[in-house]
């Protein structure tokens, strides 16, 4: 198979057919919901992509006063443009919308801890979506809802997630889409254009980023996991999301070795 002719396929394979995606993913809210004996939903609305389509999701199975959204910043990480797009977000679509500063909670944290240090970045940082969690945790419980995760299946098979941090919520409906195709349902549910093209980031730390930390663009990303879900070679994807071998095959070594985040904890036979 020559390189376009993969590069061909793996990009058909990223198109979805988004007014069904749309109708299976409110279908399976709406059915969620339900069966929980909720009453709503609490998102995280980072004021990105991700939490923004899920909001959109949320208020077309449960209603606008039924979907709460909770903007959680850092202070002197969270760029107030990203407040302010979640807020945008939580206008337009008419849904309740709470901003909740995690600062002191981190801080007092990061203050009670024997041995924290500033050099221990990603454990620090790492402290960060378990508050938020807890946070959204404590709304689903006062409103008698569910939390709605925003991880997309890329973050999901990269692994790229805080382990009961925000992986740990009740229902995740963007878990079977890639970012690339998160990015198309985003426009067809009129997704602000701003919010589509900001740049991705879980807010660990100033300047952030996912791509910087994956080392990767989304876009190649989801070309090697597409790749792999058709059965093509590891250096055929490799030539045809133009990115080297190497790439390609310490994806395939981070999925294996992150599968214990997507599982129950293990438990011994006896």
């Amino acid at each position: 198979m020559t390189k376009k002719d993969a590069a061909k396929l793996i990009n058909r394979s990223l198109k979805i057919n988004l007014s069904a995606v749309e109708r299976k993913l409110v279908a399976f809210i709406e059915q969620k919901i339900e069966e929980a004996g909720a009453e709503g939903a609490v998102v995280g609305l980072s004021g990105g992509l991700d939490s923004s389509v899920v909001a959109t999701l949320c208020k077309k199975a449960l209603g606008k006063p039924n979907v709460l959204g909770v903007c959680m910043p850092e202070a002197g990480v969270t760029n107030p443009r990203d407040v302010a797009d979640a807020h945008d977000v939580s206008n337009r679509l008419g849904i309740r919308f709470r901003v909740v500063d995690i600062t002191p909670a981190v801080l007092g944290i990061h203050q009670n801890l024997y041995d924290f240090r500033i050099g221990a970045r990603v454990p620090a940082a790492n402290v960060k979506p378990r508050v938020r969690m807890t946070i959204l945790y404590y709304y689903a419980n006062l409103l008698n809802s569910l939390v709605v995760g925003t991880c997309n299946r890329s973050e999901r098979r990269a692994g790229y997630f805080t382990k009961h941090g925000d992986g740990a919520v009740d229902l995740m409906p963007l878990g079977c889409l890639y970012k690339t195709q998160v990015r198309q349902l985003a426009a067809h549910l009129n997704v602000p254009k701003k919010v589509i093209e900001n740049v991705p980031s879980a807010g660990l730390w100033r300047g952030q980023t996912d791509e910087k930390e994956l080392g990767i663009s989304y876009e190649k990303l989801d070309m090697i996991y597409a790749g792999l879900d058709l059965g093509l070679e590891p250096d055929v994807i490799a030539d045809a999301a133009d990115v080297k071998i190497e790439d390609v095959n310490r994806f395939i070594e981070r999925e294996r070795r992150m599968a214990h985040k997507l599982s129950m904890p293990e438990i011994p036979k006896l």
